[in-house]
């Protein structure tokens, strides 16, 4: 019989039955009728039901059996003066009525629950629902309302169709599984009901133990034909709904016999949960993405998390069901430690987080945690750390631990159902793999620094199984930026070495590396793992590089810290510049807290230092540092006299010989962390420049009796690019003992201004140059005074010489100058005060002699038909680029003879000054000897104008100097005996001499001194 023929039926059948009561009632007052009577009352149907009243439905009878039968039980209002409205435990001791089809109707009976009435404020009288079937053990309902009714039909009253309950009345608040403790403290523990439904609930504001979610009538039996709603908000993100463990039975049981209707467990998804479940949406309404449909019975195995503040909960049961499913209850709060990275979120799960982000949040290291909330399968949460250009990213774990995956939505049997994978790059790419970490096989890396090589590091997670409570790799990430400029080129396979070419850059500054990051032990950029586009390779190269890795890690904590060292080489070409000049300005080497070290001897004490040295010119690889101050190596600690040079009196400066200085900084390992870690001073500044450009000539004039250089040199006019300004520097060696005569010829400044051009000359171990010459104080040049040896032997391991810079701020157009030197050796005087002209080198031939000896063997090379020695030019002779090609012959010497020894004297300057030079400058063209008269003269402030007109500072075209013409001039004798042997020359000799000198003289006729041309050259 159909739902509303059964009504019409059970209405008529309850007026009949009013009847019939009314009757007994009556015949109860006749005489014998009282037993009867009472027995009927107890199983009558439609009646209202006393509380702790056991009720069933009426006797089979001949007159009902077979028979549609409607009952109807109201129970009695719970309400009095001292006690508020309270619930009804209604306990079915026996229900068989009906038979369920298709887990959604039933057929042949029925019985209904209608929980609350018209004027209550929650009811289901509109859609009660059905139940049907059997069932023999005792189940429960507890009412939400104190408004109770059942209805109970069949179609066909019989012996195999019966109900039977007893009912008792409780304070809604004593049912302790449904308010918790203490239920006068949270009054809305079970949400507010919205008005007109009677499952529609609001949880505002939820923590831990102060939300209960919950079935209607929980924990009995839940009503049928239900939809009821949920709306859960916490105040922090990651709503948790706590169901872990908890007692779930939706739709578990669609019978009791569990032979013919096993246990359902628990399931998920549509497909399984077709007639009675709980669906759990992402947000605040049914918009919002699915997380899961789940039905079953059991204990829930794993809670569910949401990504925001809201999830919303929908509960649904079927228009019919069996008396048994009993529900579920669970608590809502949020997942603890919720931390908001400092970056852009695009999507669920994808960030960006930037070093500007992480400026405005005012900290110094982000933060971002793991997936902590549910995902569906195949999930791709990535984080993009980027830097400034100039910066590296660091990334490190202070927690981390991999567990299996608890609460997959998918399964999976294989390896890497979940994984992490860092790249050393700005998005995914497989070439540059740092780390890949799998649930299945790896080792977690606690505190282990990351870096990346340029200025981003790209963080993927990626999931198979998907999750309901967040990834089985827990993690807790730390990322930082740290400054990654290099005021050189970078040393590739090296922490922080630099090197800088002068064809980059001709100057400029650097100091101690700006990433700190160096000084912190372990904290080496990884190199990236080998992988492969196949899945398969990838796991097997991850699974290799985490066992090498575990290894590593091991074998480098049992090694003791290594120290910090950076080296900066300067490297320049004699084509563009010769020199290199370092200035350090400062050092900041702070004292280690756990050492003693005191740097008492820099170079063996282990302490932080600056090294500065200047490499062997013909090492094929790199220099290695020095251990000792030889060469001129320096050693700079805190404590040491170059430090206390930095510290007070100024800078150091050092100049290379050659086309190459190193500097090397090293950091004790033992204390470079905690001194300088993220310690923004720098440990030491410096600046460099190169100098000495093709225009300025050789470097190094080594020792010989005379010389001289020009600037420019001409050879560099033709291919030298016009510097902007100009730096020269130039070592003139001198042999030890002697004495040094400078002199300058033709010399021309553009202006008098010394910004345009100013020469300086400095005496070995001198800070403050002992002549400093531009375009105002030209005339200064006139009277140099002479350098004795005394001055120039500083130190016997250094070989005695003057230096003499030029510098010119802007372009040197118009600036020559010709610097000549020559070496003088002083006689000692007797215990009188006579000169010891013993002293004096005996020479095998007189001056004369030797010349005319000279002439001779001409003579007889050109009889023999060779040519004669050309005599080398005396302005050009020692402009060669290499400054170790041999000296060149003095001008005007006849032929190459042996130099005399250094300390030989073979002339004797006028004067009394004892100054004598050797005899191979004598009638060499050159005035060797110095005016003695006009340096006494300048000294005892004389007018040097009033003097002789003589060649400046010369004194040896007088009378007596080494180019008198009369100590030049041949004996008449020595010319009748040179004459005569010229005659017996054969006549062709003599017509070649002749051809010889003329060519000769038309040569010096027209030659032009190189000075007069250089003032005009264009740069």
């Amino acid at each position: 019989m159909s739902g509303p023929r059964a009504g019409a039926a059970g209405v008529a059948a309850s007026r009949l039955l009013q009847g019939l009561l009314l009757v007994a009632a009556l015949g109860g007052l006749w005489p014998g009728g009282g037993p009867g009577t009472a027995a009927a009352r107890k199983d009558h149907c439609n009646k209202t039901v006393d509380v702790y009243e056991d009720v069933a439905t009426p006797e089979v009878t001949a007159q009902n059996f077979g028979k549609p039968m409607t009952c109807s039980y109201r129970f009695r209002s719970l309400r009095t003066a001292t006690r508020r409205d309270g619930i009804l435990r209604i306990r079915f001791k026996k229900f068989k009525v009906g038979t369920l089809v298709n887990a959604s109707t039933c057929v042949g009976g029925y019985m209904q629950i209608i929980d609350g009435n018209a004027k209550s404020d929650l009811s289901n009288r509109k859609e009660p629902g059905e139940f049907c079937g059997e069932s023999e053990q005792p189940q429960t309902f507890i009412s939400e309302t104190s408004f109770v009714r059942l209805l109970f039909h069949t179609d066909n009253f019989t012996d195999q169709t019966y109900l039977s309950f007893d009912s008792r009345a409780e304070e809604a608040f004593e049912v302790y599984l449904r308010y918790g403790q203490h239920p006068e403290l949270y009054p809305n523990r079970r949400g507010q009901v919205l008005a007109g439904t009677y499952c529609e609930r609001v949880f505002r504001d939820c923590k831990l133990q102060t939300c209960y979610v919950q079935s209607p009538a929980y924990p009995g039996v839940y009503p049928r034909h239900l939809h009821c709603r949920y709306q859960l908000n916490t105040r922090l993100p990651f709503i948790k709904l706590y169901i872990e463990n908890e007692e779930f039975n939706i739709d578990g049981h669609r019978c009791e016999n569990i032979m013919t209707c096993p246990m359902r467990p628990i399931s998920s998804g549509s497909q399984n949960c077709p007639y009675d479940y709980i669906r759990i949406y992402d947000g605040k309404n049914e918009t919002a993405p699915v997380i899961g449909t789940f039905c079953g019975m059991g204990k829930f195995p794993y809670s569910i998390i949401g990504t925001g503040e809201d999830l919303f909960v929908e509960f649904v049961t079927s228009p019919a069901g069996p008396l048994l499913n009993t529900g579920f209850h669970f608590n809502v709060g949020n997942w603890p430690g919720h931390v908001e990275p400092a970056g852009e979120r695009s999507g669920a799960c994808d960030w960006k987080l930037t070093s500007r982000a992480l400026s405005k949040s005012g900290d110094s290291e982000g933060i971002f945690l793991s997936v902590a909330h549910w995902y569906p399968p195949h999930t791709s949460c990535t984080y993009l750390i980027q830097g400034e250009p100039n910066q590296i990213v660091r990334l490190y774990f202070p927690s981390f631990r991999i567990n299996r995956i608890e609460s997959p939505i998918e399964p999976w049997q294989g390896d890497c159902g979940e994984s992490l994978t860092l790249y050393d790059a700005s998005w995914p790419d497989d070439s540059r793999i740092i780390k890949t970490f799998c649930d299945t096989f790896s080792r977690a890396m606690e505190k282990h620094d990351f870096v990346s090589t340029g200025n981003a590091l790209f963080v993927r997670f990626e999931s198979k199984t998907g999750s309901y409570s967040g990834s089985s790799l827990y993690y807790w990430a730390h990322y930082d930026f740290f400054n990654n400029t290099h005021f050189g080129e970078p040393v590739s396979g090296t922490t922080c070495d630099e090197t800088f070419w002068s064809w980059r850059s001709r100057s400029g500054v650097l100091r101690s590396p700006l990433n700190t990051l160096i000084y912190k032990q372990g904290a080496t950029t990884t190199a990236p793992e080998r992988s492969s586009t196949a899945a398969g390779a990838l796991v097997m190269a991850a699974r290799a590089v985490a066992v090498q890795q575990a290894a590593d890690q091991q074998l480098a904590a049992a090694l003791p810290p290594k120290d910090v060292k950076c080296t900066y080489r300067f490297v320049t070409d004699k084509r563009l510049y010769a020199r290199v000049i370092l200035n350090i300005h400062s050092i900041n080497f702070k004292s280690p807290p756990y050492s003693s070290a005191t740097c008492g001897e820099c170079w063996s004490d282990r302490v932080d230092k600056l090294l500065a040295w200047e490499p062997q010119p013909n090492a094929t690889g790199p220099s290695e540092p020095p251990t000792n101050s030889s060469g001129g190596a320096v050693c700079i600690c805190k404590n040491n006299a170059y430090g206390a040079i930095m510290g007070g009196i100024g800078p150091l400066r050092m100049v290379s010989q050659g086309e190459e200085l190193a500097l090397q900084l090293i950091v004790d390992g033992a204390g470079a962390t905690s001194s300088y870690f993220k310690h923004p001073g720098p440990l030491f500044e410096a600046q460099y420049q190169f100098i000495h450009g093709p225009l300025c000539g050789p470097t190094l004039h080594r020792a010989s009796e005379e010389g001289d250089f020009l600037f420019p040199h001409l050879e560099a006019l033709g291919y030298a690019e016009p510097p902007r300004d100009i730096h020269c520097i130039w070592e003139l060696q001198v042999h030890r003992g002697r004495d040094l005569w400078l002199h300058f010829e033709k010399v021309k400044f553009p202006s008098r201004n010394c910004s345009d051009g100013k020469i300086e000359a400095y005496l070995p171990g001198r800070v403050q140059p002992f002549l400093t010459v531009c375009g105002e104080n030209e005339t200064a040049l006139r009277t140099l005074p002479i350098l004795s040896s005394k001055e120039l032997n500083v130190s016997p391991e250094h070989e005695p010489s003057v230096t003499i810079h030029f510098t010119a701020a802007t372009t040197p157009a118009r600036t020559a100058f010709k610097i000549e030197w020559t070496q003088l050796h002083h006689l000692p005087r007797n215990s009188d005060g006579i000169l010891m002209t013993s002293k004096l080198v005996e020479q095998r031939q007189e001056p004369q002699q030797a010349q005319q000896a000279q002439q001779a063997q001409q003579a007889q090379q050109q009889d023999q038909g060779g040519a004669a020695v050309a005599r080398p030019d005396p302005d050009q002779d020692d402009y060669d680029d290499d400054e170790d090609d041999e000296e060149p012959l003095p001008p005007s010497t006849p032929a190459p003879t042996p130099e005399p020894e250094p300390d030989s004297c073979g002339f004797l300057c006028p004067g009394d000054s004892g100054l004598c030079i050797a005899a191979s400058l004598v009638c060499n063209g050159v005035v060797n000897c110095p005016n003695v008269t006009a340096l006494e003269s300048a000294a005892a402030g004389l007018d040097v104008a009033d003097l002789p007109s003589l060649p400046p500072g010369a004194f040896g075209a007088g009378a007596g100097g080494d180019e008198d013409p009369e100590t030049c001039a041949r004996p008449a004798s020595a010319a009748l005996s040179m004459a005569a042997f010229v005659c017996g020359v054969a006549a062709g000799a003599a017509l070649a001499l002749v051809c010889g000198g003329l060519a000769c003289w038309a040569c010096r006729s027209c030659k032009r001194d190189p000075l007069d041309d250089i003032g005009s050259v264009p740069f």
